[in-house]
Order: structure tokens, then sequence, then C-alpha cells
């Protein structure tokens, strides 16, 4: 409830200071996010936290991707129920389960496009992927 009091409350600041430098706004356009934005928006947040990269495991929970350590989206977040396959996180809050707190759904590509010196090509390759590109070894038959 306070962090939507919080969020209302931003978005009429937002319209009174368009109001000041007479720029145009509809009022209705405001929340209604085009979709180019909000990529940008979240691309602008993983640039700034490559490092807090997350990957949704088949378990439920999530592996950071250059540690490997088990963490969970916190309970609060609304990211909860949605379980992204690829997140960006803010920080990490340890209590029962190591919980991401701020947290964000990405692209794993956009990794390699920012942070081509930290990520390579087999960070972010599927675990399906990996498992089909791998090398089969024959099985010798049984005598």
């Amino acid at each position: 409830m306070r962090s939507m009091k919080r969020a209302r409350d931003i978005k009429e600041q937002l319209i009174e200071l368009c109001k000041r430098v007479e720029i145009d706004y509809a009022d209705e356009k405001i929340s209604v996010v085009e979709d180019e934005y909000y990529t940008n928006v979240r691309k602008a947040f993983a640039s700034g936290f490559f490092y807090n990269t997350a990957k949704l495991t088949k378990s439920g929970s999530y592996k950071t991707l250059k540690n490997q350590h088990t963490v969970h989206i916190h309970p609060s977040s609304s990211m909860f129920e949605a379980l992204p396959k690829w997140v960006i996180y803010h920080e990490l809050v340890f209590t029962t389960k190591e919980f991401m707190r701020g947290v964000i759904e990405i692209s794993p590509e956009w990794l390699l496009e920012i942070a081509p010196h930290y990520y390579k090509q087999s960070d972010i390759v599927d675990d399906d992927k990996k498992q089909k590109n791998a090398v089969k070894m024959p099985i010798a038959p049984k005598k």
C-alpha cells in the first residue's frame, strides 16, 4: 500500500512538472507504458547491475549466473509468482533463504550487448540447448 501511494505521488509530481514547463501530456497515456520505452528502461538497469543476474532453474529457484548461488525472489516482490526465466536484482537479503529484492525481467542477449567483457555466449545458453549440443558417448554393446 505504501509503495503504491509513493508511486501515485511521483506520478502527480511528474504531471505537475510537465504542466510547469508546458510539455503536452495525456494523463491516460502516462500510465500506459510503451514496450520500447519499457525495454530501454530495463536495459538501463541491466547495464548498471549486469553482475546481479540470475536464471530460473527447473526446481523453481534461481541460480546467480557467475557464482551459482541459489537465490529466490522475495515474497513481497510483484515478480514472486511470475517467475521470469532471467532476472536482474538490486540486492540479496538473507532471512530463512537468500532472497533477491528489486527484481526485473531481462533478456539474456542483453548481457552480451551490455557486458561483453563479463559474459560469454556460453554463459547464457539454455541448459536444454547445452544438453542437445553435448557430445554423446556411444553405448557399448552388452556381451
